[in-house]
């Protein structure tokens, strides 16, 4: 039997240290200069900057191969990434299943790079074409750039503004921490996310703006702009000390304010949430490991890609790209590409005057450490329409049928373009009443999570960009 919130015993947690740039940062989220500025930079970048993308079958990609000692699709350089099989041993055998999956070796950088302008701090942002963009140019870090890209292995230009990323010397750390990737698309995959501050002049190239936290805040809000990548490094600000109600803030911001601030009121104390999660990694058992693309079952190579044989998932693709205003003017690559929009949403309640957020854990066969905090709802609603009423994702009902009044964010974002072809989540944060926690879900404040992401793989990139999400609502109320 569950108790109300009212009857719930809400622990006061010590105090804990915040780098001292939130405060800076809370301000540069409150400070929403006009956009029309942007909206210009933006037509003229389209003009110079773009990908054009031609779908191909994967055997005619130019120096990609099916390796026939290990069944893989691979790279001639034998770096970036290959296409592999995976096949995923669950606790029972009727629960085991195959999939194609990317195996990526690298640690990448997504790094925001972050200079005071007339005494606010402002974010460098690039106008970044990518393949898989379903609208051209999306906004990304400073740097987004994996290992064999900075490295120069592709043969192209230098990425730019890497220096301040790579010499402590010329930085301030602001956040620096890895974190991973989709782990039911890439094996193991993780990536630097940093957000590092500057004191030196620095020369604003094509391509590139500045933007206040609180313009990228606005600017999540429109559909397919912000990529995931920010997405996932904005996830990553510390912003608890700053956090001050606002003149004329409804309830919902200062819920959101005080949930994000230090010291705030917690249904599960640190330590208990801590044991929560490591149990779920103890107990679940599945083992995965790979395998050549042609041995799994469900999957067939057809009409030069690799597809479900019931339609569903994803499919694996080739491409072939020619671009403009990148490092590297033409390629050829694998991609994957959904067969329907995914799902991603927030349930909020207010708990004693503190939003809590109700949080999964779900275990995915790429994560590192078995299992991460995911969100509420992370699906793709048209392969659960496929699935009997048992089978659900927990509250997918409620939030399909929320009502407009409750929900607070409603964007489609993409998921990333390198990667990733015209593949994207709904994103949505709805207000809901008190609810119980099943055993895989926990309510936790803002500032428990901003405590999370501050270390490696405690929140998946799902999570990590549905909180970017909430969090632009702290300053700024309903989007």
């Amino acid at each position: 039997m569950s108790m109300s919130p009212a009857t719930l015993p809400v622990p006061l947690p010590a105090a804990r240290s915040r780098p001292a740039a939130a405060g800076r940062l809370a301000e540069s989220a409150r400070t929403v200069p006009g956009l029309a500025g942007f909206e210009q930079t933006l037509k003229e970048a389209r003009v110079r900057v773009r990908t054009l993308t031609e779908t191909v079958p994967l055997d005619r990609l130019d120096r990609w191969h099916h390796d026939e000692g290990t069944g893989f699709i691979t790279h001639d350089s034998g770096r970036f990434f290959s296409v592999e099989g995976l096949q995923v041993e669950a606790q029972s055998p009727s629960a085991d299943w195959g999939q194609p999956i990317l195996n990526q070796p690298e640690t990448g950088i997504l790094g925001f790079l972050v200079k005071e302008i007339d005494g606010i701090l402002h974010f460098l942002a690039q106008l970044k074409a990518e393949p898989g963009n379903r609208n051209g140019l999306q906004l990304s870090p400073t740097v987004q750039a994996t290992r064999s890209n900075y490295t120069g292995i592709h043969g192209g230009r230098s990425v730019p503004y890497l220096e301040f990323f790579q010499d402590p010397a010329r930085r301030q750390v602001i956040a620096d921490v890895r974190q991973s990737e989709q782990g039911t698309r890439f094996l193991r995959k993780r990536n630097r996310n940093m957000i590092v501050e500057t004191a030196e002049p620095v020369e604003t190239r094509d391509g590139f703006v500045w933007l206040t936290l609180g313009q990228l805040h606005r600017l999540l809000a429109t559909e397919d702009l912000v990529n995931m990548d920010a997405r996932s490094v904005l996830a990553c600000l510390p912003l608890g000390d700053g956090a001050a109600p606002c003149a004329g803030d409804d309830d919902f911001a200062s819920g959101l304010v005080r949930s994000l601030a230090p010291g705030a009121p917690e249904l599960h104390p640190p330590t208990r949430v801590l044991s929560w999660i490591t149990e779920a990694r103890t107990r679940h058992e599945t083992r995965v490991r790979t395998v050549p693309l042609d041995s799994l079952a469900d999957w067939e190579f057809t009409e030069g890609r690799i597809s479900h044989r019931a339609g569903r998932h994803f499919d694996v693709i080739g491409v072939r790209v020619e671009a403009r205003g990148r490092e590297v003017g033409q390629w050829c690559q694998p991609m994957i590409r959904a067969r329907a929009e995914g799902l991603l949403a927030l349930l909020v309640t207010p708990v004693h005057g503190v939003l809590h957020v109700l949080m999964q854990i779900r275990a995915e066969p790429g994560l590192v450490d078995t299992a991460e905090l995911a969100p509420t709802v992370q699906c793709t609603p048209d392969d659960c329409a496929r699935l009997p009423a048992r089978e659900q994702p927990f509250f997918l009902d409620l939030v399909q049928s929320a009502r407009a009044e409750d929900i607070r964010f409603d964007t489609a974002l993409s998921d990333e373009g390198g990667r990733f072809y015209h593949t994207g989540s709904r994103h949505l944060v709805v207000e809901t009443d008190w609810l119980p926690e099943p055993p895989r879900f926990r309510w936790l404040t803002l500032g428990q999570l901003e405590e999370l992401t501050r270390h490696s793989h405690y929140l998946n990139m799902q999570a990590r960009s549905a909180l970017a999400c909430l969090r632009s609502l702290v300053f700024a109320g309903r989007r």
